[in-house]
């Protein structure tokens, strides 16, 4: 029998048998989501441990939100401290990512390399995996999921973030019968030249990571996040960039994407401006004529295109439906659909580039991403994912706004990751 994953939780609390959650990271959205696990917890969820590079900062989240917490350097330890009712600490993922400890691995890092390590282990030990992480998602995403669906363990992206939010909406019109032709995100801005510094005094206003406020405002962010929802829907691009058309409300995005490419397929977009100024939309298209009378009848617009929109996005509390919807129903949130992207997000250079400098990454001084429809191959001509550029060093100059390509870097530092993306998307033919 079928059980609403509510009730399935309230009987988890009623069994003392909650959900043991496994965070990644220290970050601001790990101490958001560490906050909503506990005091109170919700029903059937419980955060059992923390697992970060440094240590001590895991330590000191779980200390300041007042968890009974202990440092553990062993899996045995780990165990034990769980099983006492406990948050086990560690910077050793291997004492935190088994079985033993925890039921579901939420990851809340915005890193790509460590990340994939740390998702592989996890497949690897049967750990439902909830990737409240753009950046890995959209770089890595499709070769993980394939890989955990070969090894039949849970892959998911997060309600709460826009994908997510956009996902939901999708799976509703579909079951009411409507066809669902774009969907995106309502952005307030995007000025692909911003860097730590111009972002500085906001981020520190806000008690926000620069890094983190840049891909905000650079529109990495949003590429990544349109990137995990087409890869997720098989929706694509109308144009690299996207088309971001400006409205008052997102309503009128329904008028002002291409209708010719929303009905060839589908469009992943955004609007910018556009009240309510946050959330995430779908559109429809509607053919018959009487269905199209009753739409018009209850407000919804002349059509044929309709919008429909969630006026707000929480990540750190809505990541817990999707918690418990992977681990009690294998019911994934938003994830991709194949064992290869349909959009990727692509380096390009906010200013001139100069041989032997490090690239940064999403959020940086160096690059901002750019989405665009995926192909494969290439060889050195190949635009590289900006989440797989971070600490390469250049061997070629680039230009601003040029792309950043295979050839212009020096690979000997290359991760496990940009190893994986090497074989996988055959960009390497011909490098």
């Amino acid at each position: 029998m079928i059980v609403p994953y509510d009730v399935a939780l309230a009987r988890r609390e009623a069994d003392h048998r909650p959900i043991r959650v496994g965070l990644l990271g220290a970050g601001n959205l790990a101490r958001m989501i560490a906050l909503q696990l506990g005091h109170p917890a919700p029903p059937g969820l419980r955060l059992a441990a923390v697992a970060n590079r440094t240590g001590a900062r895991a330590a000191a989240l779980a200390e300041s939100l007042g968890f009974a917490a202990r440092e553990v350097a062993t899996l045995g330890e780990a165990a034990d401290v769980v099983a006492a009712g406990r948050v086990g600490i560690s910077d050793r993922v291997e004492a935190i990512v088994d079985p033993a400890v925890i039921d579901v691995l939420v990851d809340a890092t915005g890193s790509v390399e460590y990340s994939f390590a740390v998702a592989q282990r996890a497949i690897e030990c049967g750990i439902p995996l909830v990737v409240a992480n753009a950046e890995l998602d959209a770089t890595m995403g499709p070769w993980l999921q394939a890989r955990a669906s070969r090894a039949g363990v849970g892959y998911t992206n997060i309600d709460g973030d826009e994908p997510g939010v956009a996902m939901n909406l999708i799976r509703y019109v579909r079951s009411l019968g409507l066809r669902p032709v774009a969907a995106g995100n309502l952005k307030g801005m995007v000025d692909r030249y911003r860097n730590p510094d111009t972002q500085r005094a906001f981020a520190e206003q806000h008690g926000q990571n620069p890094r983190i406020v840049t891909s905000f405002a650079d529109g990495t962010k949003l590429a990544m996040e349109a990137a995990v929802l087409a890869n997720a829907t098989g929706f694509r691009v109308g144009r690299p960039g996207m088309y971001g058309p400006a409205c008052s409300h997102v309503r009128e995005v329904a008028d002002r994407l291409p209708a010719s490419e929303m009905l060839a397929g589908g469009l992943v977009d955004y609007a910018l401006g556009a009240e309510p100024h946050t959330g995430a939309f779908v559109v429809v298209h509607e053919e018959h004529p009487e269905r199209r009378r009753w739409l018009g009848y209850l407000k919804m617009g002349s059509g044929p295109f309709y919008v429909f929109y969630t006026p707000y996005h929480l990540p750190h509390i809505q990541v817990m439906s999707t918690i418990a919807r992977i681990v009690e129903a294998r019911d994934a949130t938003v994830a991709p659909m194949g064992g290869h992207p349909v959009c990727e997000v692509v380096a390009r250079a906010k200013t001139d580039l100069v041989v032997g400098v490090p690239l940064d990454g999403p959020g940086g001084f160096s690059c901002y991403g750019e989405i665009r429809n995926w192909a494969p191959g290439g060889g050195a001509d190949r635009a590289v994912p900006i989440g797989l550029t971070t600490g390469l060093r250049l061997c070629q100059p680039v230009r601003r706004d040029q792309a950043v390509r295979l050839g212009d870097l020096d690979l000997s530092g290359a991760g496990p990751a940009l190893r994986e993306w090497l074989r996988s998307d055959g960009a390497s033919s011909g490098a």
